[in-house]
């Protein structure tokens, strides 16, 4: 007979079997070898009619009950009487000690494991109307900060991320860098964010909202890359909710944008990351603050964009409508068919269905003013033509959105302008060669040089610059040294103005956030924020569905944009002048008047304010600008 086969060997085998199912089977056969003690005690204490000295038999349950509490506790044993009935109380309780301290160290194993299996994060998340975060990133932190705040008015808030990171480490890195988060409460998964069966984890089907970050620690394909995967898994789940995804998606090449939007379809809002932050490095050369505006506008602590039926407007132009509200700023609507326009014709009337589009600090403060609108006509003053000259550029340092910024330079210079190209990276000369400029009004030219030293800025003649660029060095250095380099150029370019008498133009780009303060005494005109800046609009995509759309318009040269233009082609200086004035100014030229930058010491946002109140009256001086929205 096959040893194999022998009744001992399935005897065995099945043992084994049984004990390697973990802590519950060792529990079920340490309970089979007590009750087989248990009854085999009661059986020879009845059988023998064995008992303490003078006291009569015990039937067999009571036997049992007998053996069961010298089992459990060997001190019973000590108040025997009568050899025979010690005999058997001492097996029982030898036995007893065995069982019960085996018993002891399952159960302790058993939790150890299963809280080892909690801290490994592998449960799933049983939450309802919950935000997802999937992948881990420097910008995480900003997210979770902004959801915190978007939260406050919200029963349960919780925040569910997933990672392929240690869980009790994303906890504690989050305990320290994201202290306030009021009511919302984070819990934090370990799981491969492109696994369908990993994403179940988190519970995708009931979130309102997810959003999915660009992984840290790889290269712009392959983070796009496991980007489009988790949006193939996600919307290719055969166990996802019949409902529509809202997902917020960080895609850092634009070149994978196609891609990412054909796989997330209507359901996944792109942001895309290098273009947002390249697009407004370009911008806010040419015009210092407006960084900040665009921060304001995706802030939730500020004014936020907000996308609403106003059954009111019906009928009504778009130039009218916009001194319809005093303390929300109409900025353009959402068709019923649901295509974004901002800044529309101001004579175009606002067909039945239609969402306007709107700046307020609160949805609930959204309301069509009922009280009488005062403009000062006298006080508007008409455009005055400003003859744009030839600029002179120059760009400090390299990475990949460098090419984008140059591109959108290449769109608003005029005819003779020119941009240096300064840097110290090893592909400079091909990066160069490969940069695509959107006319011949911007000639390019380069050099060599460590941006870093003194000496090599001196021999630029900075001063003679109308606009400065500082790039960090993001795709050779980490985000901390990148800072650190860009630190040490603005420091000399300060002491250069302050050497020369003059006022240097210049606008740097900060990878995080906390070296922003360190920057400060710089005295640079702008910083952009780049970590920050996408991890707001992040945060703002997944809360409302339009916000991709709403930006793409923002940042599209065939679009309305933001512009800061001087307050005195507006309305009149040196008297109290109300926004609705300023509104009405602005809509004689076909633009939307959105708010002012007041520049005066120690002020709030750097005197930057979006959406006035509009019947409150401002003394605007010379150097003061109104933020409009303008197509040119």
């Amino acid at each position: 007979m096959d040893r194999r086969n022998s009744v001992a060997a399935r005897l065995r085998y099945g043992f084994d079997t049984s004990m390697s199912a973990g802590p519950i089977a060792l529990i079920g056969w340490l309970a089979l070898l007590s009750l087989v003690v248990i009854v085999i005690a009661a059986v020879l204490l009845t059988g023998f009619q064995l008992a303490p000295e003078g006291q009569p038999a015990v039937d067999f349950p009571e036997a049992m009950w007998e053996s069961l509490m010298r089992s459990m506790d060997a001190g019973t044993v000590g108040g025997d009487t009568g050899w025979g009935f010690r005999a058997i109380g001492l097996l029982v309780t030898i036995a007893g000690i065995f069982i019960f301290s085996t018993l002891i160290g399952v159960l302790s194993s058993g939790i150890e494991g299963k809280l080892d299996q909690l801290r490994k994060g592998r449960s799933t998340v049983l939450e309802q109307d919950h935000t997802v975060i999937l992948n881990w990133s420097p910008s995480i932190f900003d997210v979770i900060s902004e959801l915190a705040v978007a939260n406050r008015s919200r029963k349960k808030p919780r925040i569910v991320i997933m990672a392929e990171r240690d869980k009790v480490e994303m906890e504690d890195e989050i305990a320290a860098k994201v202290p306030n988060l009021g009511r919302t409460r984070v819990i934090c998964r370990h799981g491969a964010p492109t696994d369908i069966h990993d994403l179940a984890i988190v519970s995708p089907q009931q979130a309102r909202s997810i959003i999915v970050l660009s992984p840290e620690g790889e290269d712009a394909f392959d983070a796009d890359s496991q980007v489009i995967k988790t949006l193939l898994a996600l919307v290719n789940d055969p166990r996802r909710a019949a409902k529509r995804y809202r997902i917020a998606a960080e895609i850092r090449d634009n070149a994978n944008a196609e891609v990412a939007r054909v796989v997330g379809g209507s359901e996944a809002q792109l942001v895309l990351a290098d273009d947002l932050i390249a697009r407004i490095v370009a911008h806010s050369s040419r015009q210092s603050g407006l960084s900040a505006v665009y921060s304001e506008l995706l802030d939730f602590d500020g004014c936020e964009i907000y996308t609403i039926e106003q059954p009111g407007l019906t009928g009504n132009s778009f130039g009218d409508a916009l001194m319809a509200y005093e303390a929300s700023t109409l900025i353009g609507l959402v068709s019923p068919d649901g295509l974004v326009q901002l800044n529309p014709p101001m004579d175009s009337l606002i067909p039945a269905g239609a969402r306007a589009i709107i700046i307020a600090e609160d949805d609930a403060a959204i309301a069509i003013a009922t009280a009488a609108i005062s403009v000062d006509p006298v006080a508007i003053r008409h455009a005055v033509p400003h003859a744009e000259q030839p600029e002179r550029v120059l760009l400090l340092g390299w990475n990949r959105r460098a090419p984008i910024i140059v591109h959108e330079l290449s769109r608003y210079v005029v005819e003779g302008s020119v941009l240096t190209i300064a840097a110290d990276t090893p592909d400079l000369d091909e990066a160069v060669a490969a940069i695509s400029v959107a006319s011949g009004n911007l000639a390019v030219e380069y050099g060599r040089i460590d941006t870093t030293s003194r000496a090599a800025l001196d021999g630029l003649d900075i001063a003679t610059y109308d606009h400065v660029l500082v790039l960090g060095y993001s795709d050779l250095l980490a985000p901390q040294p990148t800072d650190t380099s860009t630190l040490v150029t603005l420091l000399h370019l300060r002491k250069i103005a302050d050497t020369a008498g003059v006022h240097i133009n210049v606008v740097s780009e900060m990878v995080d956030v906390r070296n922003r303060e360190l920057a400060e005494v710089t005295r640079a005109d702008d910083f952009v924020v780049s970590n920050k800046l996408v991890s707001l609009m992040l945060a703002q995509a997944s809360e409302n569905d339009r916000l991709g759309a709403i930006f793409d318009d923002l940042l599209d040269e065939e679009g309305s944009e933001i512009y800061m233009r001087p307050a005195g082609d507006y309305v009149a200086l040196g008297q109290a002048v109300n926004f609705y004035t300023v509104t009405q100014a602005a809509r004689e030229r076909g633009e939307v008047a959105i708010g002012y930058h007041r520049p005066r010491p120690k002020a709030k946002a750097n005197g930057i304010v979006v959406n006035p109140v509009k019947s409150a009256a401002v003394d605007y001086q010379a150097g003061d600008r109104l933020i409009v929205l303008a197509r040119d």
